[in-house]
């Protein structure tokens, strides 16, 4: 179940391919196409990456891939692999929907700037993947990683959950550095070969001639950045300090590398048809950041304006269009939106504070304004939990307080989301993949996006740890200190502006 807490929460199945116009970034005509953002879907990485590789598909492949996986069983690249003139970018998204939004901005830029198409993964379920803790250097190595998402992604394939992040958020900001492409893709139940897919794109086996190159550098060794100005390798700011390293007897060393010259044009990566990164997620941290450091690029116009386009994105017109009318029509204006993270993490160590914050928030609005208060609820608490609880008692006084929220049970999300699998990519009148080999199709889980659409419309706003999501935000954009400071709106209401 994906993570129901703030955060920014895309649209077909086509392959995007960039525009032709007006382009800024490095070139190198006779080995490198031109610059842009390509973004498809992850089933064209499916029939990709079967393309590259054949297996005797024996019962064995119906096990998924471990770390145990034998030179023997890897797979072998094909002739045709080498021939398909694009290039492509793949990585392991993890954790909660705030974290793999990250990474899914982060993959953009980074496709961008190493001028390779974008696989678009699906959304994991909440934590289904972790990646662990990069400050103190405790994490899942690239290769880890990458097959745990792998063999995650195989299940959301034959439980039929299988939802790309680019149906749930709206893509169409990115309209001018983006032109679709021939349709290669479709959806369909997974065949035995996918499980034999992971030990390739893992990296575990190593590099695959010039088919694939998997990336092994992660936040412990490396800070990736593009044209900041720094040499290439110099030392980060940030290393594990000298208790740490007797403690744990770790050795890392953080560095500052370009990735356009690590990775692109002239390196060992570049001649490789398919990249394969580990996590791309990152966060600023004692002066620094933790895995990828490329917020401008003063020097390439086009990245710059690819910068700002990605920092807020929508969600699909759908998604948007059915929180609103929630909104305006169930709930009417005012409303307070109260988003109430109490299960997940050190959060269900702190209900005390959390319900204390929200009833001086709620008492501030009683004195400014008239009953009753109307509340739009987000919690992870279920509602038979709420027995002595402040839950409760907002729930119980409706003299002054009109409490609303959605469960996935209710008609209007199960409606939105057989909506989103009906528009599924590449799902047409002839392809009865889905219907033979997924006879269980399972509705996907819509509800967060939902809630966040809604709480964009509110008047008020109380989410009492927004500040993890949006601290990075406050600090580097003076328009949202402004906005945040002047007005009592919520965060996402003054930022996407969705009402």
């Amino acid at each position: 179940m994906p993570q129901r807490f703030p955060a920014q929460y895309s649209q077909s199945d086509k392959a995007m391919n960039p525009s032709r116009q007006n382009r800024g970034w490095p070139n190198k005509k006779s080995q490198y196409r031109s610059p842009g953002v390509h973004l498809s879907l992850l089933t064209l990485l499916i029939s990709f990456v079967v393309l590259f590789s054949y297996y005797s598909l024996t019962p064995n492949s119906l096990f998924p891939i471990s770390s145990k996986t034998s030179k023997s069983d890897s797979p072998r690249c094909t002739s045709k692999s080498l021939t398909l003139g694009e290039k492509f970018l793949w990585y392991a998204p993890h954790s909660g929907f705030s974290n793999q939004l990250s990474e899914f901005k982060n993959a953009i830029l980074m496709a961008g700037i190493l001028n390779r198409t974008l696989i678009v993964p699906p959304v994991l379920d909440h934590h289904a993947v972790v990646l662990g803790s990069c400050p103190k250097f405790r994490v899942l190595g690239p290769s880890e990683i990458r097959i745990s998402v792998w063999n995650h992604v195989v299940e959301l394939i034959q439980g039929g959950r299988y939802v790309s992040i680019a149906e749930i958020m709206d893509i169409s900001p990115l309209v001018s550095f983006l032109s679709s492409s021939s349709n290669r893709s479709h959806r369909f139940c997974v065949p035995m070969v996918l499980k034999q897919c992971g030990s390739l794109l893992s990296g575990l086996i190593g590099n695959v001639d010039k088919c694939l190159y998997a990336v092994e550098e992660d936040c412990r060794t490396t800070v990736w950045t593009y044209q900041n100005g720094d040499k290439d390798g110099t030392l980060d700011s940030f290393q594990p300090d000298e208790q740490l390293k007797k403690k744990k007897k770790i050795t890392y060393v953080r560095r500052r590398r370009d990735v356009y010259k690590t990775l692109g044009p002239g390196s060992e990566a570049e001649s490789s048809s398919l990249l394969v990164f580990g996590s791309l997620f990152t966060s600023p941290y004692k002066g620094s950041e933790l895995y990828m450091d490329v917020h401008e690029a003063p020097g390439d116009q086009r990245l710059q304006s690819l910068i700002e386009k990605i920092k807020f994105i929508p969600f699909a017109p759908g998604i948007t269009s059915a929180g609103k009318k929630y909104a305006h029509v169930n709930i009417q204006d005012p409303f307070l939106c109260a988003q109430l993270r109490l299960l997940d993490g050190q959060f269900k160590n702190h209900w005390k504070a959390t319900f204390l914050g929200l009833k001086q928030k709620l008492e501030s609005l009683r004195k400014e304004g008239t009953l009753p208060i109307r509340i739009f609820l987000m919690t992870d608490l279920p509602e038979g939990n709420w027995t002595d609880t402040y839950l409760g008692e907002l729930a119980s006084d409706s003299h002054q307080y009109k409490l609303h929220f959605l469960k996935e049970e209710d008609e209007l999300v199960r409606e939105l989301a057989k909506k989103l699998m009906a528009k599924g990519p590449g799902l047409s009148s002839e392809d009865n993949i889905v219907k033979k080999h997924c006879p269980f199709q399972r509705l996907p889980d819509v509800l967060l996006y939902l809630e966040e659409t809604i709480c964009s419309c509110a008047s008020a706003w109380f989410c009492w740890d927004c500040w993890i999501h949006n601290c990075r935000e406050y600090r580097t954009n003076a328009k949202i200190r402004l906005l945040l400071r002047s007005k009592s709106h919520g965060f996402v209401t003054n930022v996407l502006q969705q009402c």
